[in-house]
C-alpha cells in the first residue's frame, strides 16, 4: 500500500512511530558508544596508558615461566608489566633479555644503588614474576630515570640563571676534584655551590668544557628525558637500550628444580631412614623382650615385697627391732643379763675396795722393811765395803776354777759357725 493511499491519520501516526523509534536507534547507540568509551578509558587507566612509562631491561638465566604482558610487581603492588623477551645471539655472555617498563610514580624508587630484579617463583606449575627492589635513600643513590630536562651551561651563565629563579635550579651531576673525589653530590642548589665561598672548592674541580649540567626542579615532561650516566656521575639524555636502563637480575630457581633437588636428596637419604628403621625396630623388640622380662620379674618378687612389707611393719612397733633379730625371749634374756652385770658390778666395786687396802698394807710393810735396811746400813757403814770384798772375791775364786785343768771342760763356751781368726 503506498503512502499516499493512506488515511491523515495513519501518515500522522506512522510519523510518530518513525521519530519514537529514531530517538530510541539514537539513544541505544549513544549509551553504547558511552559505555564503550568508559570501558576503553577504565582499561586504559589500569593499564596505565596515560602514565608516564620508564623502560628497563635484565638478562635471565632461563625464560622459564615468563611471558610477555605478565606483571612487574614492587612492594606487592603491579608497577608494570614485561613487553619483550628474547634470546642472545650465540656468543653472547648473556641468555635471555627481558624488557619491562615501569608506571609513574614507581619508577622513581628504582636507584642507582639498592634497585635489582628479583626473579621468583610464582606458583608451584612453574610460573615466575619479576620484582623490582625498591632503592636506597643514602646520600649518592640517585633516581635512574628522571623526567626534568637536563642544561647544560657555562659556570658564569649557570650562577646567573640560578640567581635569577633561586631555589629552583639544581645540579644533574656530581662536581669531582682532580682525583674523581666527589666534592658536591647532585641535587644540591646551584647558587649554594657556586657561590664565592666555595671558590676555592671549585678551583680544585674538574668541569668538562668549563659548563655544569643543571635542571629546573618545577619543569617535568611527560615522558622519560634523563638518566643517570654511573661513569660521567651526571644525567644525561635517555635511551632504552643504554646500559643505563639496565638491573640486576637475582634469579631463584624454580620451584621445580627446587622439587627436583629435594627429591633427590631425599632419595639419597632413603637408605639410611630405612637403616635407621630397622635398628628402631630391632630396639623396640629388645624393648618388648625386656619389658616380658621385667613383667616376670615383678610377678617372682611380689611375695618379696609382700614379706618386706610385713617386716616393715614389724619393725614399726615399739621394740620390734630386738623382737625382729633376738626372737619374743630376747627382752627376757637382755634384762637378766643386765641384772648379773649390775651385780658384778657391785662386787666387783667392794672386791677393789678390799683389794686396794690389802695394797696399801703391803706398801706399808714394804716401807717398813726399806726403813729397817735404811738403818741397818746407816748404822754399819763397813757393810757395803763388805758386800763388795765378798763380791771380788767371789769372782776371782770362779776365776780359779775356770783355769783348773780338773774343772776346764765345765766352763768350756759352746763351738759355733764363726770361721776361725786367721793370724795376721
Amino acid at each position: 500500500m503506498a503512502l499516499q493511499d493512506l488515511t491523515p491519520q495513519l501518515r500522522t501516526r506512522l510519523s510518530r512511530m518513525e521519530r519514537a523509534v529514531g530517538w530510541f536507534v539514537f539513544l541505544a547507540t549513544a549509551l553504547l558508544l558511552f559505555g564503550f568509551g568508559y570501558y576503553i578509558y577504565h582499561t586504559a587507566e589500569r593499564k596505565g596508558w596515560f602514565l608516564i612509562k620508564a623502560p628497563f631491561f635484565t638478562y635471565v638465566l632461563s625464560s622459564e615461566g615468563l611471558k610477555v604482558g605478565d606483571d612487574v610487581v614492587m612492594m606487592g603492588f603491579p608497577v608494570g608489566e614485561i613487553t619483550r623477551i628474547h634470546a642472545q645471539p650465540p656468543g653472547d655472555p648473556h641468555n635471555v633479555l627481558v624488557e619491562f617498563n615501569v608506571r609513574d610514580s614507581y619508577f622513581r624508587y628504582i636507584r642507582i644503588i639498592g634497585s635489582v630484579v628479583k626473579v621468583n617463583s610464582a606458583d608451584f606449575l612453574g610460573k615466575r614474576q619479576l620484582e623490582v627492589t625498591r632503592g636506597t635513600n643514602i646520600v649518592g643513590s640517585y633516581a635512574v630515570c628522571v623526567t626534568q630536562p637536563i642544561s647544560v651551561l657555562g659556570l658564569e651563565q649557570a650562577k646567573k640563571t640560578a640567581a635569577a629563579e633561586p631555589g629552583l635550579w639544581q645540579l644533574a651531576q656530581d662536581v669531582v676534584d682532580e682525583n674523581t673525589n666527589v666534592v658536591f653530590h647532585a641535587y644540591e642548589r646551584v647558587e649554594t655551590v657556586l657561590d664565592e665561598s666555595n671558590a676555592p672548592l671549585l678551583a680544585q674541580c674538574h668541569f668538562e668544557s668549563n659548563s655544569i649540567y643543571i635542571f629546573n626542579n618545577k619543569v617535568n615532561r611527560d615522558y622519560i628525558v634523563a638518566s643517570w650516566h654511573r661513569r660521567n656521575h651526571r644525567y644525561e639524555n635517555f635511551t632504552p637500550t643504554s646500559e643505563d636502563a639496565y638491573l640486576h637480575a637475582v634469579e631463584t630457581p624454580p620451584v621445580a628444580d627446587q622439587l627436583q633437588a629435594m627429591v633427590s636428596q631425599v632419595q639419597a637419604a632413603l637408605p639410611n631412614v630405612l637403616a635407621l628403621t630397622n635398628k628402631l625396630a630391632a630396639v623396640l623388640d629388645n624393648a618388648a623382650d625386656a619389658t616380658a622380662n621385667l613383667n616376670t620379674t615383678l610377678v617372682a618378687a611380689q611375695p618379696l615385697v609382700t614379706n618386706f612389707t610385713a617386716i616393715s611393719e614389724e619393725l614399726r612397733a615399739p621394740g620390734g627391732l630386738g623382737v625382729w633379730a633376738l626372737g619374743t625371749n630376747g627382752n627376757l634374756q637382755i634384762q637378766g643379763a643386765l641384772t648379773n652385770l649390775n651385780a658384778l658390778l657391785v662386787n666387783t666395786d667392794t672386791n677393789l675396795n678390799a683389794l686396794t687396802e690389802n695394797i696399801g698394807v703391803t706398801l706399808d710393810h714394804i716401807a717398813g722393811i726399806t726403813s729397817n735396811l735404811n738403818v741397818q746400813v746407816q748404822a754399819n757403814s763397813n757393810l757395803l765395803w763388805g758386800i763388795s770384798k765378798t763380791v771380788m772375791d767371789t769372782d776371782g775364786f770362779v776365776q780359779g776354777l775356770k783355769h783348773h785343768w780338773l774343772l776346764r771342760s765345765a766352763f768350756k763356751s759352746k763351738a759355733t759357725n764363726q770361721p776361725p781368726t786367721q793370724a795376721k
